[in-house]
Order: structure tokens, then C-alpha cells, then sequence
């Protein structure tokens, strides 16, 4: 017995298939910002997790830590404001200046495993807000990114001091022996 063919589902005199890939081209770009906003740089280090903590440790001794958290891996600041730095990146930029504006950095470390080697991810948030005037309030803006990336470099060159330090002291031991 042979199948029957069906036409496809018409709306309003357009055939549905023509209008999914229209549907699916609308929802990627109503989505698209959500998925680059809650995008958490992030990055893998070839250490181990107490010396990926301490690294992370040593690159946030700066700022005003709220929450210190070894067994969590969590690293927390205290609000910091940062109104004059937000209102002299929009100079450049068409956007008017803030009232206010404010930060809090979240940065996660995380122990895991390439293979037999243990490694550390770390990730980096920025929560930025600002305040136009007193009658909006504060909104939410997303970051630029920079200092989320700033901050994972740094933790790089950390890791990378420390790797050299003890590379230069091994050689140091291995020629202090050697002269005996």
C-alpha cells in the first residue's frame, strides 16, 4: 500500500516551512545577546589547585575581598566604584555619562584533571551597574570583558613567575651540589 502525500500546513496562504527559518533566524538574535552576555571568560591552568589558588590570591590582593573561600573556590569583592572609569570609557562613545556606577568581580577557581595532571580553571564575572539619575535607579549593564581577561592574564603570569622561580632554583641546587 503506498503512502499518501500531504501537503504542508498552510497559514494564511503561506506554506509553514517557509516561515520556520524565519522563526529560528528570530529567536537566535533574541537569544544571541543573552548567550554572549552570560558568557564567563574562563581560563585552564597547568597547576595545581593550591598554587592556582594562591595565584588568584596573589593577582586580587588589590581589591577589597569580601569573600575568600579555598574549599568553595570562590573569591568575592566588596561594590567598588568605579564612576570615573565607566564615564571616561563612554567619552569616546556616544553614550551620555553616568551618575554612578559600581562593580563586584566574582572569580571561581575549580580544581580538575587533564589526564593524570592536575589542573585549575579559573573564571572571572564583573557585575557592573549604573545609575543615570536617582528617578531610574540602577540598571545592569553588561561588560566590556577587559578586565575579566585582564585579570586571567595576570593569574598567567603569576603561575608562569613561579614556574621560573623554581626552574632558576632547581638549576641553583643542581650547581651547588655539583661543586661539592
Amino acid at each position: 500500500m503506498g503512502t499518501i502525500a500531504r501537503p504542508a500546513p498552510m497559514t494564511n496562504g503561506i506554506p509553514l516551512a517557509l516561515l520556520l527559518p524565519l522563526a529560528s533566524c528570530a529567536s537566535y538574535e533574541q537569544f544571541r545577546h543573552m548567550a554572549e552576555e552570560f558568557e564567563i571568560p574562563s581560563r585552564i591552568y597547568d597547576v595545581e589547585y593550591v598554587r592556582g589558588w594562591q595565584s588568584v590570591l596573589d593577582v586580587m590582593q588589590h581589591y577589597d575581598l569580601e569573600v575568600t573561600n579555598q574549599e568553595s573556590g570562590v573569591l568575592r569583592t566588596r561594590w567598588i566604584d568605579n564612576t570615573n572609569e565607566t564615564n571616561f570609557t563612554n567619552s569616546f562613545g556616544a553614550e551620555d555619562s553616568v551618575k554612578s556606577a559600581r562593580m563586584k568581580i566574582v572569580v571561581n577557581a575549580v580544581k580538575g584533571f587533564r589526564g593524570a595532571r592536575e589542573v585549575t580553571k579559573v573564571s572571572v564575572f564583573k557585575r557592573q551597574m549604573v545609575e543615570h539619575d536617582f528617578l531610574q535607579g540602577w540598571r545592569i549593564v553588561p561588560s566590556d570583558g577587559i578586565l575579566e581577561r585582564t585579570i586571567l592574564y595576570r593569574v598567567g603570569r603569576v603561575v608562569a613567575n613561579q614556574r621560573e622561580l623554581e626552574r632558576l632554583e632547581e638549576r641553583r641546587g643542581e650547581e651547588v651540589r655539583g661543586s661539592f
